[in-house]
């Protein structure tokens, strides 16, 4: 089985690309320290600098506006997690429908692409319903727009899939058909390095 986060070595970044990417990432990091109270910049700096094809993927991240940050760190798989912590869905991942299936399923007015395609070409992961969850302890993301997330396989095999947002102080799951796409919804992934 193939890990999406592995993706081909051939996507690394220049010198200056990823010195400031590490630059944004530091200082983000030390801006928001409410999201990793028990993790240290430098062992952070250390393994990404040790994965390029990692920083690629959180430059995918930062480009497409997901302002990624740490939010933890897996002790069972000795990896960092990073989600992406822009106040709403990112705007580079807007106005896609779920998957390749239902952009195929349209018949006019197909989007652009769609968010787990887009995931896999930037070597991350929609977040599942309870990662953002979890986002949502660290902040109020999501107030205006709203996220796909990883949808369960009873849902999508239905033509379905789920999204979140953040209102009235609570987090929200819906549905919708996996073919819609709005220009509020996008998508918020997770990278493990």
């Amino acid at each position: 089985m193939t890990d999406t986060n592995e993706i081909n070595s051939n996507k690394e970044l220049s010198i200056e690309q990823r010195d400031k990417l590490l630059r944004t990432l530091k200082d983000r990091f030390e801006k928001n320290m409410n999201r990793h109270n028990n993790l240290e910049w430098n062992k952070v700096q250390v393994r990404l600098e040790a994965n390029p094809e990692k920083l690629w993927s959180l430059n995918e991240m930062e480009r497409t506006g997901g302002e990624p940050d740490a939010v933890g760190y897996d002790k069972e798989s000795n990896k960092y997690i990073f989600f992406d912590c822009s106040a709403e869905s990112p705007k580079g991942r807007r106005s896609i429908c779920y998957d390749r299936e239902a952009m195929n399923f349209r018949k006019e007015h197909k989007p652009e692409n769609n968010a787990m395609d887009m995931a896999s070409d930037m070597g991350i992961e929609l977040l599942t319903e309870e990662q953002y969850r979890e986002l949502q302890k660290l902040g109020k993301f999501d107030m205006k727009t709203s996220s796909w997330v990883k949808t369960p396989e009873k849902i999508r095999k239905l033509g379905g899939a789920i999204f979140c947002d953040r209102r009235y102080d609570t987090v929200f799951v819906y549905h919708n058909g996996a073919e819609s796409y709005y220009g509020a919804r996008g998508f918020r992934g997770v990278l493990r390095a």
